[in-house]
Parts: structure tokens; sequence; C-alpha cells
């Protein structure tokens, strides 16, 4: 059942983001595609997955099948109920669209990658050095080959902020 609650909550932010998205226009076209495409491309396929996740069939091993008997104490689960796993995932997206321009892209994305791979199993140290490292690349690579202004926000004296 977590997993179809959080394919609705990706739905619902996939056309929160899809709605903030059709008004996004830039001063002077410089670009044939302008800014509303790549928030309604991530839009689309947030949306896509989170219906897959809904709608998707359940197998009989699944927790969410109701022929699935007892509650699997490892990953926090049971029949009905919200997982650990899937609290901190929803609450790490949740963190980083509310601190995504304060913190900036490199930070938000290394502080979410915390959360996001302590639900997988994985240890803090190896996560943050993860996310920081996914942050930075992802930043210069949006940066100085896509030409894509992302939020320096704290570290803008640091990755010459815009």
């Amino acid at each position: 059942m977590g997993d179809r609650i959080l394919g609705a909550l990706c739905v619902l932010l996939a056309g929160a983001m899809a709605w903030a998205a059709r008004t996004y226009a830039a001063e002077i076209s410089y670009e044939p595609v302008g800014p509303r495409a790549f928030p309604t491309l991530l839009a689309m396929v947030l949306g896509l997955a989170g219906a897959w996740l809904v709608l998707r069939p359940s197998h009989p091993s699944h927790p969410s099948h109701p022929a699935a008997a007892a509650p699997d104490a490892a990953s926090g689960t049971s029949h009905g109920g919200l997982s650990l796993p899937l609290v901190l995932t929803v609450g790490a997206m949740l963190a980083y669209a509310l601190l995504f321009q304060w913190l900036g892209f490199v930070l938000a994305t290394a502080l979410m990658a915390l959360p996001v791979g302590r639900s997988f199993g994985g240890r803090p140290l190896p996560l943050l050095a993860t996310g920081l490292g996914l942050g930075l690349g992802l930043h210069l690579v949006f940066d100085k080959l896509f030409d894509v202004v992302l939020p320096t926000g704290v570290l803008a004296f640091i990755l010459g902020g815009r």
C-alpha cells in the first residue's frame, strides 16, 4: 500500500510542477525551447512513474497484496501501513523543495541523499559524500554544459553565485 501512496503523492507533485511551470517565460528568448521545458519534462516523468506505482498490479509476494500475511519486521512495513523508508523519502522530497532556493542545488541535493539513501540501507558518510559529489557534478553539467542556472544558495561565494 505504501508504494501506491508514494505514487499518488508523485502524481500530485507532478501536477503542481506542471502547473507552476506553465508561467515560466524568459525575458529575452535566446533558445527555442524556453525555461518551461525542463520542469515540464520532469513533471511528465514523475507523473508517469507515480501513475505506474498506483496502477500496477500487485504480485502475491508484495506486502500490499491481500495474500501477504505477516508484516515484514526488517523493512518496517506492514500490510496497509506506512513504512519508515516511505516517510523518510517523502519527507526528504518536501524538505528538498522547501530548502532548494535557500541552500542551493548542491547542498540541498547532498542533504536529500542522506534520508533517501538511509531508507535503502545506506551508511551516512558514503551517502553524504555521494550526495555532495552528485550535487557538484550535476551543478557543473547544468551550469557549464547546458547553461542552465541553478540556485547556488549559501555556496554562492564558492560556485560563482547567480
